[in-house]
C-alpha cells in the first residue's frame, strides 16, 4: 500500500533553486490523496507568474511515479502570492500585496511601454493587478490603454472607483483631465493628487499594483516613496552608457529611502530582423547587465527594439495582447515572471529579516 509518508518523501528530492530548501518543507504541497495506485496533490506557488511551474509539475510526477504500486499521478498548479507582511502595508492600502515602483532615471527610455506590458501579462497568469500612472504632468498610460477620458465614480465613503480595462485597475490624472490639458503644477499640488491617488482610491484586493513614476528622483519619487508601502522598484534603461549612467541614480535613490531594487530591464537592448532573425545592437548593448552585476541587483530582462508595440500604444493595446506571439511580447511575459520571482524571494526572505533580492535565480515556488 503506498502511504503519505512513501509521497512526501519522493517529492523531499525536488528543491527549490533559490531557498534551497525542497517543496515539502516550504509547504508547497496540499491536499494529498492516495486512491489505490491514484497519487493526487496540489502544488501552490506564491505567484501565478512562476517561470518555472511546468518544470515543479514535471519533476514532482516523476518523483512520485518512482514509488512502486502508483499508476497515476493528479497534480493541481495553484498559486496564492504572499505579501512581505510589513506592517505598514496592512494600513496604508489594505489587500494590496506587492507595490512595485517602474522607475527610471531619464524620459524616453520605455518605461510606461514596459509598465502597461507587465501589468497585462501578469493579468494573464492569473493575478490581479492594479496600475496607477503617477506622472502628474504627462499621463501616459489611458493612451497605452485605450482609457481616454472614461467615465469614473465613486463609493459610498467617496472612494474613487479605479477604471478596470483588459483586467487591469487603474487610475491617472489623464482620467481627470483631457489630454490637450496642460498640467501646471508646483510640487505641493502634485504631492496631494499623489497622496489622493494612493489613499482615496478604492484599489481593493490586488496581488500588484505597479506604479508607472515619471523620469527622474523628484517630487513625485519622493512622495510615492514616504507614502506607499514600496515592495520594491524595478529600473528601466536604455543600452547607452549615459543613460545607464543616469539611471543608476534612480538606484542609489531608492537605496537610500531603504526600497529594495528588485532589478533592472534593458529597454531598446536590440533590433530583430524580420526575414532572419539576426540580432542589431543599434544602441550597444549588455551595458545593462554589467550595472547590475556592478550594483548587486539583478537583471530582469531585454526587450527588442519593434516598431509594432509603438504602434501597439497609440492604438491603445499592449503588445502582450495585440501581438501575442511576438518576440517583444515574450521578452515582457519572460521579465514579468522575473519581477514576479523576485518579489516571491524577497517576500521569502522578509520572514527571516534579509529584505534584499537575489541577484540571480528563478521564483520556483517560494
Amino acid at each position: 500500500m503506498i502511504t503519505e509518508e512513501q509521497v512526501l518523501n519522493s517529492l523531499r528530492t525536488i528543491q527549490d533553486p533559490d531557498l534551497h530548501q525542497d517543496i515539502v518543507t516550504l509547504g508547497f504541497i496540499q491536499n494529498l490523496t492516495i486512491d489505490g495506485g491514484r497519487v493526487s496533490f496540489t502544488i501552490n506557488l506564491t505567484t501565478p507568474a512562476c517561470p518555472v511551474r511546468e518544470q515543479f509539475k514535471r519533476a514532482a510526477t516523476d518523483a512520485v511515479k518512482t514509488i512502486a504500486g502508483v499508476t497515476d499521478v493528479a497534480i493541481q498548479m495553484t498559486a496564492t502570492v504572499r505579501g512581505t507582511g510589513r506592517a505598514p502595508e496592512q494600513t496604508a492600502l489594505p489587500g494590496v500585496k506587492h507595490i512595485i515602483a517602474i522607475a527610471s532615471g531619464k524620459g524616453g527610455v520605455g518605461k510606461s511601454t514596459l509598465a502597461s506590458n507587465l501589468a497585462c501579462a501578469l493579468q494573464q497568469t492569473g493575478a490581479t493587478v492594479g496600475l496607477l500612472d503617477a506622472d502628474i504632468y504627462g499621463p501616459s498610460q489611458p493612451k497605452m490603454l485605450g482609457t481616454l477620458n472614461p467615465p469614473l465614480s465613486t463609493t459610498e465613503d467617496n472612494q474613487i472607483i479605479p477604471w478596470n480595462q483588459y483586467g487591469i485597475k487603474m487610475m491617472s490624472m489623464g482620467f481627470i483631465v483631457d489630454d490637450t490639458t496642460p498640467v501646471i503644477w508646483r510640487g505641493p499640488m502634485v504631492h496631494n493628487i499623489l497622496t489622493q491617488f494612493v489613499r482615496q482610491v478604492a484599489w481593493g484586493a490586488l496581488d500588484y499594483l505597479l506604479i508607472d513614476l515619471p523620469p527622474g528622483t523628484g517630487d513625485a519619487q519622493l512622495t510615492i516613496t514616504q507614502t506607499v508601502p514600496l515592495t520594491g522598484a524595478v529600473i528601466v534603461t536604455t543600452p547607452q552608457e549615459v543613460s545607464i549612467q543616469i539611471a543608476c541614480k534612480g538606484l542609489r535613490m531608492f537605496s537610500e529611502v531603504h526600497v529594495p531594487v528588485l532589478g533592472m530591464v534593458e529597454n531598446m537592448s536590440y533590433f530583430l530582423c524580420g526575414h532572419c532573425n539576426e540580432r542589431s545592437p543599434i544602441f550597444r548593448h549588455g551595458g545593462t547587465r554589467k550595472a547590475c552585476e556592478l550594483h548587486g541587483v539583478p537583471f530582469l530582462g531585454e526587450v527588442p527594439i519593434d516598431a509594432t508595440v509603438t504602434l501597439d500604444g497609440d492604438e491603445g493595446k499592449p503588445t502582450v495582447l495585440a501581438h501575442p506571439d511576438s518576440a517583444s511580447a515574450a521578452s515582457y511575459r519572460a521579465i514579468a515572471g522575473q519581477l514576479a520571482a523576485q518579489l516571491s524571494i524577497l517576500t521569502a526572505r522578509s520572514a527571516t529579516g534579509t529584505e534584499q533580492p537575489a541577484t540571480s535565480g528563478c521564483c520556483g515556488g517560494h
